[in-house]
C-alpha cells in the first residue's frame, strides 16, 4: 500500500489528473452528457448550464466531445507506446547481448529510420495506407520504437559487462534469462523515465497527424482533431479550439509528474544487482 503522506505534492497532483483522464477515457459513454456526434445546439454556442464548455463548429456538445476524444487519444497513445517499448527494448537488449554483425545490422537500420523526419515519414505512409486505428498504432509504435531501441541498447551494453551478468553466463544461463532476468530489472529506471516521455510524444504526434488530416478520421475525433475543427473560431474569440489544446498540455504535465515520481522510487528501490 502506498503511503499518501510520503508522496510529493506534485506526484499527487499528477496522479489525480492522470486518474481523471483515465476515468473519462474508460467511462466515456456513461459520463458524457450527449452522444459523440449528436448536434444539440447552435454553432460555437457559449458556455452554459446545459453545455458546460459550449458547443463546437457543428453544434455538438464540446464537453462530450472532449470526453470521447480523451478515450481515443489515450487509447491510441497507450497502444503505440506499449508497442514501441516492447519492440524497441527487446530488440535493443537482444542486439547488446548478441553483439557482432547482428548488432551492427540492427543499429544501422535504426539509424536509417531515425535519419528520416518522423512526421514526414508518417505522413507519407498514412497518405498511402488507410488512416484506421490499427494503422495509426502500428506506424506510431514502429517509428517510436527506434528511440526506445537506442536507449535500451545503450543501457544494456553497460549492464552486459557487469559482474552479475558475467556470473550468469558462467552458470550457463541462456540469452532469454540474461535479457529478462538480469538486464531488464536493472534497466527499469531509464526506461520508466523514457516511458512518460514516449507516451506524451505519442499524444502530441497523434494530435499533429489529426490536425493535418491524416490521424483520427471524422466523425470520431481526438483532441488534435478537435483543435483543427474549431481553429477558425479563435479569430472570433471562441475558445473551442483552446480547450482540447489545454487538455493535451495538462495531460502531458500530469503524466510527466507521475513518471518523475516513479523514476525516483525505482532509483531508490533498485539494488543495482542481478536476480541470478
Amino acid at each position: 500500500m502506498l503511503d499518501l503522506k510520503r508522496i510529493p505534492l506534485s506526484a499527487l497532483i499528477g496522479l489525480f489528473l492522470t486518474a481523471l483522464f483515465l476515468f473519462a477515457a474508460l467511462f466515456a459513454p456513461w459520463i458524457a452528457p450527449y452522444g459523440n456526434g449528436e448536434i444539440v445546439g447552435d454553432v460555437w454556442g457559449p458556455m452554459s448550464a446545459t453545455h458546460l464548455l459550449g458547443t463546437d463548429n457543428l453544434g455538438r456538445d464540446l464537453l462530450s466531445r472532449m470526453i470521447y476524444g480523451a478515450r481515443i487519444t489515450i487509447f491510441i497513445a497507450v497502444a503505440a507506446t506499449a508497442l514501441s517499448f516492447i519492440l524497441g527494448s527487446v530488440l535493443g537488449f537482444t542486439a547488446a547481448v548478441i553483439g557482432g554483425w547482428i548488432d551492427q545490422t540492427m543499429s544501422r537500420f535504426v539509424d536509417l529510420l531515425m535519419s528520416i523526419p518522423t512526421l514526414i515519414f508518417a505522413l507519407v505512409v498514412l497518405s498511402v495506407l488507410p488512416s484506421t486505428l490499427i494503422t495509426l498504432i502500428l506506424v506510431m509504435g514502429i517509428l517510436d520504437a527506434t528511440r526506445v531501441y537506442r536507449l535500451a541498447r545503450a543501457v544494456a551494453v553497460d549492464i552486459n559487462v557487469m559482474d552479475f551478468v558475467e556470473a550468469a553466463k558462467l552458470r550457463g544461463e541462456g540469452r532469454s534469462w540474461i535479457i529478462f532476468r538480469e538486464i531488464l530489472p536493472n534497466a527499469l529506471s531509464p526506461l520508466v523515465a523514457e516511458l512518460g516521455l514516449r507516451f506524451i510524444f505519442a499524444v502530441l504526434f497523434l494530435s499533429a497527424l489529426s490536425f493535418l488530416g491524416l490521424g483520427v478520421q471524422p466523425p470520431d475525433a481526438d483532441w488534435g482533431g478537435m483543435v483543427k475543427e474549431n481553429k477558425d473560431g479563435i479569430v472570433f474569440g471562441i475558445p473551442a479550439a483552446l480547450i482540447p489544446a489545454g487538455a493535451i498540455a495538462l495531460l502531458a504535465i500530469s503524466v510527466n509528474l507521475v513518471a518523475d515520481w516513479v523514476l525516483n522510487r525505482t532509483s531508490d528501490l533498485k539494488g543495482g544487482r542481478g536476480n541470478g
